[in-house]
């Protein structure tokens, strides 16, 4: 059996890291680490300050941290949907609130499909479950350049019969400073998702003129965000951008979406266990938002054969 890559810290007498192989890209001053499970980005350094809030080689990912969600982003109610007619029930993991949430592929082992000095490219293919009774191949690449970190992304039906898809990921954002709530952000979104006590949307209102107003960028504060933002604004280049700002303008991190992400969910971690909360702010790229697989919004409906690409990244500063 081949011995799994090492890194710089992994001594060869140490176990194996809780999340499997760890695959290391660089460019300059830039180092990135991506797993084997979940093609988890876990960590993201420029000139070894820490630009995500991830975890450690000997832990696994709690909270979501870094983690790939599919087919589904966020939270699927009941578990359960009906897609042209399949009935599909997938298992709850966030069982206090009856949902299925982030997916089925965040704890599967991924593949390493191709990696250079720079990049990572890591597959997997889902087969059917009663939670998703169809086949998906997934792959992720992992870039480092001269602009940041460039996630590429793509999915095809693998099977006989049409399926719907959506994805999404999860990265945790620092910029050095103890807690979340001096941190300058800014959300270039208009509208923002209403939800119930599940995190189940029930609507969209605006969000100019209310506490989740970030449009014109502002500190956080107190203000509690486990947010989806909608009605994205685009640059000329069509991408969609959130800042996050050190209060003293020293440091920052810009996440930009392109147009296949049509979601941003931001949050600060209030629910998290003590000593993890509040410490770095989530801005996840999503194709769709919560619920979609039975609201059927933005779902990406793929035939067979059919393909999808989306594209994201992060330019720290």
């Amino acid at each position: 059996m081949t011995p799994p890559p090492q890194l710089d810290d992994q001594r060869p007498s140490e176990t194996t890291p809780a999340t499997g192989d760890q695959w290391v890209i660089g460019h300059g001053h830039q180092r990135a680490v991506v797993t084997e499970v979940g093609a988890t980005l876990r960590s993201f350094t420029v000139a070894d300050r820490p630009v995500l809030d991830g975890f450690e080689l000997h832990e696994w990912s709690h909270g979501g941290r870094g983690q790939v969600l599919a087919p589904w982003p966020n939270r699927l109610g009941d578990g359960r949907y009906t897609f042209e007619e399949v009935q599909a029930e997938a298992p709850l993991n966030e069982p206090a609130a009856r949902n299925a949430i982030h997916g089925l592929v965040r704890w599967m082992p991924w593949k390493m499909a191709s990696r250079a000095q720079n990049r990572v490219t890591m597959a997997c293919v889902l087969h059917p479950t009663p939670g998703y009774p169809f086949t998906l191949g997934l792959q992720i690449e992992y870039r480092l350049g001269r602009d940041g970190l460039t996630v590429l992304a793509d999915a095809e039906n693998l099977g006989d019969d049409s399926l719907p898809f959506g994805l999404g990921f999860h990265p945790y954002f620092t910029v050095g400073t103890p807690n979340v709530d001096t941190l300058r952000l800014t959300v270039a979104a208009d509208r923002r998702l209403v939800t119930d006590e599940r995190g189940l949307p029930t609507g969209d209102a605006p969000v100019r003129g209310t506490e989740l107003d970030f449009t014109d960028g502002r500190i956080i504060g107190s203000t509690i965000l486990d947010t989806g933002f909608s009605a994205l604004r685009r640059d000329p280049d069509g991408c969609s951008r959130v800042e996050i700002e050190h209060p003293d303008g020293t440091t920052g991190v810009t996440v930009w979406v392109d147009g296949a992400f049509t979601h941003l969910m931001v949050y600060t971690g209030d629910t998290l266990p003590e000593g993890s909360r509040r410490k770095g702010v989530a801005v996840e790229p999503m194709t769709c938002p919560p619920d979609a697989f039975r609201s059927g919004t933005d779902v990406v409906v793929l035939q067979p054969g059919g393909t999808w690409a989306g594209t994201w990244g992060i330019t720290a500063r």
